[in-house]
Protein backbone atom coordinates (compact mmCIF):
# COMPACT_ATOMS: atom_id res chain seq x y z
CA UNK A 1 0.00 0.00 0.00
CA UNK A 2 0.91 3.61 -1.09
CA UNK A 3 0.86 5.82 1.85
CA UNK A 4 1.67 9.30 3.09
CA UNK A 5 0.28 11.16 6.24
CA UNK A 6 -0.55 14.18 4.27
CA UNK A 7 -2.18 12.76 0.96
CA UNK A 8 -5.19 10.50 -0.27
CA UNK A 9 -4.79 7.51 -2.25
CA UNK A 10 -6.84 6.79 -4.88
CA UNK A 11 -7.14 3.07 -6.84
CA UNK A 12 -7.26 2.87 -10.35
CA UNK A 13 -7.12 -0.58 -11.01
CA UNK A 14 -4.59 -2.26 -9.55
CA UNK A 15 -2.47 0.90 -9.17
CA UNK A 16 -2.66 3.47 -6.71
CA UNK A 17 -2.76 6.81 -7.35
CA UNK A 18 -1.36 9.61 -4.48
CA UNK A 19 -1.68 12.97 -4.72
CA UNK A 20 0.64 15.23 -2.46
CA UNK A 21 0.61 19.14 -2.52
CA UNK A 22 4.32 21.27 -1.50
CA UNK A 23 3.80 24.46 -1.37
CA UNK A 24 7.48 25.92 -2.13
CA UNK A 25 9.78 25.64 0.79
CA UNK A 26 7.50 23.08 2.89
CA UNK A 27 8.82 19.86 4.27
CA UNK A 28 7.80 16.92 2.82
CA UNK A 29 5.82 14.08 4.13
CA UNK A 30 6.60 11.16 5.48
CA UNK A 31 6.13 8.38 2.49
CA UNK A 32 6.40 4.08 3.30
CA UNK A 33 9.35 3.21 1.11
CA UNK A 34 7.95 1.81 -1.95
CA UNK A 35 9.18 1.28 -5.44
CA UNK A 36 6.53 4.36 -7.15
CA UNK A 37 6.79 6.95 -10.34
CA UNK A 38 6.31 10.40 -10.17
CA UNK A 39 4.56 13.29 -11.82
CA UNK A 40 6.31 16.40 -10.83
CA UNK A 41 3.50 19.03 -11.82
CA UNK A 42 5.41 22.16 -11.23
CA UNK A 43 3.40 25.93 -11.19
CA UNK A 44 6.07 27.22 -8.63
CA UNK A 45 9.46 28.48 -8.93
CA UNK A 46 11.85 27.24 -6.25
CA UNK A 47 15.66 27.91 -4.87
CA UNK A 48 17.73 24.70 -6.14
CA UNK A 49 19.01 24.18 -2.32
CA UNK A 50 14.59 22.95 -1.65
CA UNK A 51 14.53 21.43 -5.06
CA UNK A 52 17.70 19.18 -4.00
CA UNK A 53 15.87 18.50 -0.49
CA UNK A 54 12.39 17.19 -1.89
CA UNK A 55 14.66 15.37 -4.80
CA UNK A 56 16.67 13.76 -2.31
CA UNK A 57 13.13 12.87 -0.22
CA UNK A 58 11.70 10.91 -3.41
CA UNK A 59 14.78 9.06 -4.05
CA UNK A 60 14.90 7.77 -0.38
CA UNK A 61 11.01 7.23 -0.53
CA UNK A 62 11.81 4.85 -3.66
CA UNK A 63 11.28 6.84 -6.91
CA UNK A 64 12.74 4.89 -9.71
CA UNK A 65 10.92 7.30 -12.95
CA UNK A 66 10.08 10.74 -12.34
CA UNK A 67 8.07 12.42 -15.35
CA UNK A 68 8.49 16.23 -15.19
CA UNK A 69 6.31 19.04 -16.27
CA UNK A 70 5.78 22.33 -15.99
CA UNK A 71 8.01 25.65 -14.60
CA UNK A 72 11.48 24.87 -14.14
CA UNK A 73 10.38 21.22 -15.37
CA UNK A 74 14.26 20.63 -16.30
CA UNK A 75 15.60 21.44 -13.19
CA UNK A 76 13.42 19.03 -11.74
CA UNK A 77 14.92 16.09 -14.20
CA UNK A 78 18.80 17.26 -13.99
CA UNK A 79 18.40 17.19 -10.12
CA UNK A 80 17.12 14.09 -9.76
CA UNK A 81 20.13 12.41 -12.66
CA UNK A 82 22.60 14.27 -10.61
CA UNK A 83 21.66 13.40 -7.64
CA UNK A 84 21.09 9.58 -8.64
CA UNK A 85 24.51 9.56 -9.96
CA UNK A 86 26.14 11.22 -7.06
CA UNK A 87 24.54 8.59 -4.47
CA UNK A 88 26.49 5.47 -6.41
CA UNK A 89 29.58 7.60 -7.74
CA UNK A 90 28.24 6.63 -11.03
CA UNK A 91 27.34 2.87 -10.78
CA UNK A 92 24.36 2.78 -10.34
CA UNK A 93 22.45 -0.70 -10.52
CA UNK A 94 19.91 -1.53 -12.30
CA UNK A 95 17.31 -1.73 -9.70
CA UNK A 96 18.16 1.64 -8.27
CA UNK A 97 18.28 3.58 -11.88
CA UNK A 98 15.71 6.26 -11.51
CA UNK A 99 14.50 7.28 -15.21
CA UNK A 100 13.72 10.76 -15.76
CA UNK A 101 11.77 12.92 -18.60
CA UNK A 102 10.84 16.14 -18.79
CA UNK A 103 7.58 17.67 -20.29
CA UNK A 104 8.31 21.34 -21.24
CA UNK A 105 6.15 22.17 -24.77
CA UNK A 106 3.56 19.45 -23.97
CA UNK A 107 -0.12 19.68 -21.88
CA UNK A 108 -0.16 18.20 -18.70
CA UNK A 109 -2.99 15.83 -19.72
CA UNK A 110 -0.18 14.16 -22.50
CA UNK A 111 2.77 13.97 -19.57
CA UNK A 112 0.11 12.45 -17.21
CA UNK A 113 -0.53 9.75 -20.43
CA UNK A 114 3.18 9.41 -20.73
CA UNK A 115 3.19 8.52 -16.75
CA UNK A 116 0.31 6.04 -16.90
CA UNK A 117 1.08 4.21 -20.08
CA UNK A 118 5.26 4.24 -20.58
CA UNK A 119 6.51 4.94 -17.69
CA UNK A 120 8.06 1.72 -16.47
CA UNK A 121 11.19 0.74 -14.89
CA UNK A 122 13.34 -1.77 -16.77
CA UNK A 123 13.66 -4.16 -13.39
CA UNK A 124 11.18 -3.12 -10.69
CA UNK A 125 7.61 -3.23 -10.89
CA UNK A 126 6.17 0.32 -10.18
CA UNK A 127 2.28 -0.14 -9.55
CA UNK A 128 2.23 3.53 -7.31
CA UNK A 129 2.25 6.83 -8.98
CA UNK A 130 2.40 9.81 -7.10
CA UNK A 131 0.96 13.54 -8.37
CA UNK A 132 3.75 15.48 -6.71
CA UNK A 133 1.80 19.42 -7.26
CA UNK A 134 4.43 22.25 -6.49
CA UNK A 135 2.12 25.28 -6.10
CA UNK A 136 1.10 27.91 -3.80
CA UNK A 137 -2.77 26.16 -3.83
CA UNK A 138 -3.10 22.60 -3.87
CA UNK A 139 -5.53 21.56 -6.61
CA UNK A 140 -6.23 17.90 -6.08
CA UNK A 141 -9.75 17.24 -7.08
CA UNK A 142 -8.47 18.78 -10.95
CA UNK A 143 -5.32 17.05 -10.98
CA UNK A 144 -6.56 13.70 -10.25
CA UNK A 145 -9.41 14.50 -12.82
CA UNK A 146 -6.65 15.29 -15.90
CA UNK A 147 -4.77 11.95 -14.62
CA UNK A 148 -7.68 9.85 -15.05
CA UNK A 149 -8.67 11.25 -18.06
CA UNK A 150 -5.27 11.45 -19.59
CA UNK A 151 -5.29 7.34 -18.83
CA UNK A 152 -8.66 6.68 -21.02
CA UNK A 153 -7.79 5.16 -24.60
CA UNK A 154 -10.03 6.60 -26.95
CA UNK A 155 -10.77 4.44 -30.36
CA UNK A 156 -11.18 6.57 -33.46
CA UNK A 157 -11.80 4.17 -35.98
Amino acid sequence: MFRCEQARTVYNNAMALLYVHLAPDQTPPQLLHEPFRVIIVSEAEVTQEWCKRVTEWLLKSGCLYVVAWGTECEKWHDTVDWLNVEEFDGNIPEDRFVMTTWHTDEPLSEAMWFAGQCAYHSTVELSNTLVLHIASQAREADLLETYAASQIIHDDH
